[in-house]
């Protein structure tokens, strides 16, 4: 296997732009290539923070597009939409996802062993989007264990626990090397058929060998995948993430995009509304497109009175074929009635302030940021 392409995926959103920011500035000697899938239906704020954080990077991102839409130089969206005859995509039918997102990076990476980087914080608690081609490792520098599930699920399988203890034992000795040969011992009583169960116990056991050491656990587990050979980090004669013990949340994003003066995407930015002498705040939640059917209902009601020339592009959707509609029951139509406008503030209003009442930021804060990027929430 030659050495690995490095890559990391801006979605248009702040926790990739400021993935690439930390990596920048904490592993200038990784050279990382960057690259966007433009769907052809984002926000022109995207657009904008991905040419600044070109310039902060000083190299370009590439702009990625379906290659079958590219060569009739059609706009990549309706390229697809025409080819599923007017089919709007869902969360059960993700086509946009499959044909815009994936397979253009699939494609920009080729056959190459590949080391792919992926933002998903350390107050997040979601594995995203895994490649299915072995070539592709992904790599999460925001959290804590910054190894995927697939490999970490192999190296605690109950079959690999002398393996394990012995890697642990070129770089742990003494009563820490015993209290790890205790934890790794201790075998995981799995349940096949509940694979959320398995998830959780092997996060339980993950979890306790991670509290005696984190760089410890990395350079096991970069040992092990070196004598596995069959991902794509195995060739590399050291890795500088082994020794990275940064965890990252929330507030650490939108601190690193202003710290670089790249700056929050504008469409982040609260801004107030009144209902029955009330005033909430509403904003976007996510990047990708305008019209996104994860948008809550919220969000729609910005884009309407923000962006109305975009909420009216995503209804002529909805009228080319009747019984599709980007939200389940309610055409958006119906959604911008003056009536169902001020239901959805007002439950809105209700929603934020009982959280608050709750006293729980952290809470608030996953609520407020429903952040689903298309390559790393797709399954």
């Amino acid at each position: 296997m030659t050495k690995p392409r490095h890559v990391l995926g801006i979605s248009g959103g702040k926790d990739s732009a400021a993935l690439a920011i930390y990596l920048r500035n904490t592993y200038p000697q990784l050279d990382i290539e960057y690259y966007y899938c433009d769907t052809g239906k984002e926000l022109d704020e995207t657009y904008q923070l991905i040419e600044r954080l070109e310039g902060y990077l000083g190299k370009p991102i590439a702009k990625l597009k379906s290659k079958a839409a590219e060569d009739l130089n059609k706009n990549p969206f309706d390229y697809f939409y025409q080819m599923y005859r007017g089919y709007l995509p869902s969360n059960v039918a993700r086509w946009c996802t499959k044909n815009m997102k994936i397979e253009p990076f699939e494609l920009f990476v080729g056959d190459m062993p590949t080391i792919s980087y992926v933002g998903i914080r350390g107050d997040e608690d979601r594995e995203g989007y895994i490649s299915k081609k072995s070539s592709i490792q992904s790599i999460f520098p925001f959290r804590r264990n910054i190894w995927s599930e697939e490999v970490i699920k192999k190296l605690l399988s109950n079959k690999e626990m002398s393996h394990a203890l012995d890697l642990y034992g070129k770089y742990v000795k003494g009563t820490s090397l015993d209290k790890i040969s205790e934890i790794i011992q201790n075998p995981l009583v799995l349940e096949d058929r509940n694979p959320e169960q398995n998830r959780k116990a092997t996060q339980a056991k993950l979890n306790q060998l991670l509290d005696q050491g984190v760089s410890e656990f990395n350079q096991v587990m970069f040992d092990y995948l070196k004598a596995d050979g069959n991902y794509p980090i195995s060739t590399e004669e050291d890795y500088p993430l082994l020794y990275n013990e940064d965890v990252l949340v929330r507030d650490d994003i939108f601190r690193l995009l202003e710290e670089s003066e790249v700056g929050v995407p504008s469409y982040y930015n609260k801004i107030d509304y009144s209902v029955d002498g009330e005033t909430g705040q509403y904003a976007r939640s996510r990047s990708g497109c305008y019209f996104c059917f994860f948008q809550q209902k919220i969000e729609w009601v910005w884009l309407y009175e923000q962006h109305p020339d975009l909420y009216f592009q995503a209804v002529d959707y909805e009228n080319e074929k009747e019984g599709f509609t980007w939200n389940q029951n309610e055409t958006l139509k119906d959604l911008i009635h003056p009536n169902r406008i001020h239901q959805i503030k007002t439950e809105h209003l209700t929603r934020m302030d009982k959280l608050k009442n709750n006293g729980s930021k952290y809470l608030l804060d996953k609520v407020i940021d429903a952040e689903k990027d298309c390559i790393a929430c797709f399954k």
